[in-house]
C-alpha cells in the first residue's frame, strides 16, 4: 500500500519500470485461493490471508479466511483490476483482486483496501451472464487492461467443448462488457496469455477441452485430440489471430506463458506441461513469430507407477523483474529449477532443489538410473511436516530474494496423482 493519499495521488498503481519495481516494499501478507472443490468435502473454497512479515507475532500464519458464498467453484488462478498496465493513470486503483472459478465459471471480486488483511467479498459476476452475453465458461487466467478493462482467458463453452472458449472483457465495475477477440478469431484451446504493447502482440497457449480435463488425466485424450500443443499469436490490442504456432510433440499442453518484463523485447517463454519443455518464443526479421526449445527435462526412468517414464510435468515458471532468472517447477518430479536466461537462447541452470513429488524417500514410486540403480530424492521435513505433492504455482518477491510455493494443481488431477494432498492439505513453502 502506498502513502499518498487519494487527493494526491500523481501515478496509477505498480511502478514505471521492472527495474524500479525490484526497489518497491517488501511484501507483508500474501493471498492465497485455498480449494475445496473435487475433495468430497461440502465446503466453499476460500481466499486466505498469510502474514508473511518475519516481525510479526502471525508471521507464516494464516491469519483470515474469506469464504466464497457458493459450494463448487474451484478457485485456481487469480489478478488485479489494475497494474503497472495503469501507472500512468492517477485515478486507477489497484483495489480489488480478481478470482475466476475453473468449474463453476463465476468471476468473484473481493477488496483489499478496507481491510488488506481480512478482504472482504465486494460482487460476484454469475456465470449465467457471462455465458448469456458472450457464450464462455471455463474462466481461467485475469489479467489488467490499461483501458481499465480486465480481461480473462476462458476455456470452453458451458458444455464443456473447447470450440467455445475466447476471451472474456469485464469492464471497471466489472460488468460483463463482451469477448475481446474478434469474431471468428478464437483458439483452438485456451488457457493462458501475455501482452507486449510495444510489440503489437498478445500470445495465448492451449491447456485442453473442459470435458476431458475436469475428469482427470488420461493419455488417451492427448491422442484423440482434446489437449493442446499450440500458441496462438494476436494482434494487440485489435484482438485479430494473426497466426498459430504449432509446437508439434515437443510442446504438448504449452501452459503458463510469460514474455521477459523489458517491454522493448520480442521473445518469452511457455512452459509445456506434458512434454517437460521450455519453449522460447520470438519474433523474426521479417515480423512472423517463431518458437525453438530453450530447456529439456528428461523423463525419469521409474518403477512401481502407472508408466515406466514419469514426465517432469512443468505446470508453473516466472521470471524475476530484471530478466535475469527463469524459475519453474516439476510438478512430478518434486523440482524447482533456477535458471540463468540472461542469454534467452541458451537458459544455464544454476540452482536446484527437491521439495516434494512422486519420487521422495517414502514413497513407493523409485527412479532409476541408466546403469539399473535405485534412487529417491531427499526432501526435508519443514517444521516437523512431510510434504506433500509436487511444487505448483510459485510467486517471486519483487526484489527476487524469496520464492513461494504451493503445491495443489487443480483437485481432480491432485486426486489422482496425489491422493494424500486432497485428504490431508496442501502448504506453502
Amino acid at each position: 500500500m502506498g502513502e499518498e493519499t487519494e487527493c494526491c495521488r500523481t501515478t496509477g498503481p505498480g511502478y514505471e519500470t521492472p527495474l524500479k519495481a525490484m526497489s518497491g516494499p517488501k511484501e507483508a501478507l500474501l493471498y492465497v485461493t485455498c480449494v475445496y472443490t473435487g475433495t468430497g468435502r461440502e465446503k466453499p473454497d476460500f481466499l486466505a490471508t498469510v502474514d508473511v512479515d518475519p516481525n510479526s507475532p502471525t508471521y507464516s500464519k494464516v491469519i483470515h479466511r474469506l469464504s466464497m458464498p457458493y459450494v463448487g467453484d474451484e478457485l485456481h488462478h487469480s489478478g488485479w483490476n489494475a497494474c503497472s498496465s495503469c501507472h500512468g493513470d492517477p485515478s486507477a486503483d489497484r483495489r480489488f483482486l480478481i478470482l475466476p472459478s475453473l468449474v463453476s465459471g463465476r468471476v468473484y471480486v473481493i477488496d483489499t483496501q478496507k481491510n488488506p488483511k481480512a478482504p472482504s467479498l465486494h460482487k460476484v459476476v454469475q456465470p449465467e451472464d457471462i455465458v448469456k452475453n458472450t457464450g464462455l465458461a471455463y474462466p481461467h487466467t485475469s489479467h489488467c487492461l490499461a483501458s481499465g478493462d480486465i480481461m480473462i482467458s476462458c476455456l470452453g463453452d458451458k458444455d464443456g467443448n473447447a470450440k467455445g472458449n475466447g476471451f472474456l472483457l469485464l469492464d471497471s465495475e466489472f460488468n460483463v462488457k463482451g469477448r475481446w477477440e474478434k469474431p471468428g478469431h478464437s483458439p483452438m484451446f485456451g488457457y493462458d496469455f501475455w501482452y507486449q504493447p510495444r510489440h503489437k502482440t498478445m500470445i495465448s497457449s492451449s491447456w485442453g477441452a473442459p470435458v476431458a480435463f475436469t475428469k482427470g488425466f488420461d493419455l488417451q485424450h492427448v491422442a484423440d485430440g482434446l489437449y493442446g500443443r499450440h500458441l496462438h499469436v494476436y494482434s494487440w490490442p485489435d484482438g485479430e489471430l494473426k497466426q498459430t504456432l504449432d509446437l508439434g510433440v515437443t510442446g504438448l499442453l504449452p501452459l503458463e506463458t510469460r514474455f521477459l518484463h523489458d517491454p522493448s523485447k520480442d521473445t518469452g517463454y511457455v512452459g509445456c506441461a506434458l512434454t517437460s519443455n521450455m519453449v522460447r518464443f520470438f519474433k523474426t526479421e521479417d515480423g512472423s513469430w517463431s518458437h525453438e526449445v530453450a530447456i529439456s527435462v528428461k523423463p525419469l526412468k521409474v518403477q512401481n507407477w502407472i508408466l515406466p517414464e514419469m514426465p517432469g510435468l512443468i505446470t508453473d515458471f516466472l521470471i524475476s523483474l530484471d530478466d535475469r532468472f527463469l524459475y519453474f517447477v516439476n510438478w512430478l518430479h518434486g523440482d524447482v529449477r533456477q535458471y540463468n536466461i540472461e542469454d534467452p537462447k541458451n537458459p544455464v541452470l544454476v540452482g536446484q532443489v527437491w521439495v516434494g513429488g512422486m519420487i521422495q524417500k517414502g514413497s513407493p514410486v523409485v527412479a532409476m538410473t541408466e546403469d539399473g540403480k535405485a534412487w529417491q530424492s531427499n526432501v526435508p521435513e519443514i517444521q516437523g511436516h512431510r510434504l506433500r505433492g509436487g511444487l505448483q504455482m510459485i510467486q517471486l518477491s519483487l526484489d527476487g530474494k524469496r520464492l513461494y510455493v504451493t503445491n495443489s494443481l487443480f483437485s481432480a488431477w491432485d486426486r489422482q496423482f496425489y491422493p494424500e494432498l486432497v485428504e490431508k492439505g496442501s502448504h506453502m513453502l
